[in-house]
């Protein structure tokens, strides 16, 4: 009953989520700028602090956009009328989404400007070949990749954390698979790797969550996701 109740949670979570990517035009605005931002942290040697302040900072601004939205629905059911306090509380989160922006603008000049002066050393040398760094920016992209495909392409059927489009289980499991093989030589590592991929995939098939074809499409984009990083940028 937990492990049900803990689903159900993910659930609502992930649809709050996608139903604001899918009908407020800033968030889609700042989740676009959020893949492009980590993709091109890719191509610096940023420290662990750095990347650690890039995704709070990040973070920071989805969350305040995604508050600010809620507040504003919540207003909108108690009144379509103008009222100043109803102003006052839109205003006032508006300003946050705002604080969070300008904040997000600082700190990406303080990590990225002096490095903007080498750009011909990025086109040069290759990122830093960290696997840790590298493992931890595939997981995000796949996992935002997934959210942006499940937003675009929902279409009722399932829920967006169960179910949707791209299975993102399949996904997951492909582009980790995908990454222990770029960092072993051991044939065998490999296989038992992409074995315990199938085997995810599988069972979303198999718990009637997933139709063939979605699980496809995650397998797709995690294979895909880790050989961009691992074997094409890294």
């Amino acid at each position: 009953m937990k492990i049900n109740r803990l689903i159900e949670t993910f659930n609502h979570a992930i649809n709050g989520i996608l139903w604001a990517i899918k009908s407020e035009k800033n968030l889609r605005r700042h989740y676009l700028i959020a893949v492009l931002v980590l993709f091109i942290s890719l191509f610096y040697n940023l420290s662990r602090m750095e990347f650690l302040m890039l995704l709070i900072t990040v973070s920071l601004v989805l969350i305040t956009e995604m508050i600010n939205t809620s507040i504003e629905k919540a207003i909108d059911i108690y009144t379509k009328d103008f009222h100043p306090l109803a102003k006052i509380a839109k205003d006032v989160s508006a300003g946050a989404v705002l604080i969070a922006a300008l904040n997000s603008i600082v700190v990406g000049y303080l990590i990225f400007f002096d490095r903007l002066n080498n750009l011909a050393d990025i086109v040069i040398f290759k990122i830093r070949n960290s696997p840790i760094h590298l493992t931890f920016i595939a997981i995000f992209l796949v996992i935002i990749f997934t959210i942006g495909l499940k937003a675009k392409y929902y279409r009722g059927r399932g829920t967006h954390f169960q179910g949707g489009t791209v299975s993102g289980h399949a996904a997951l499991s492909f582009c980790i698979a995908t990454i222990i093989a770029s960092l072993v030589n051991n044939i065998l590592i490999m296989t038992l790797a992409y074995v315990l991929a199938l085997f995810v995939a599988e069972s979303r098939i198999e718990g009637k969550i997933h139709t063939f074809m979605e699980v496809i499409n995650g397998a797709l984009l995690g294979t895909l996701i880790g050989i961009l990083i691992f074997q094409i940028i890294a």
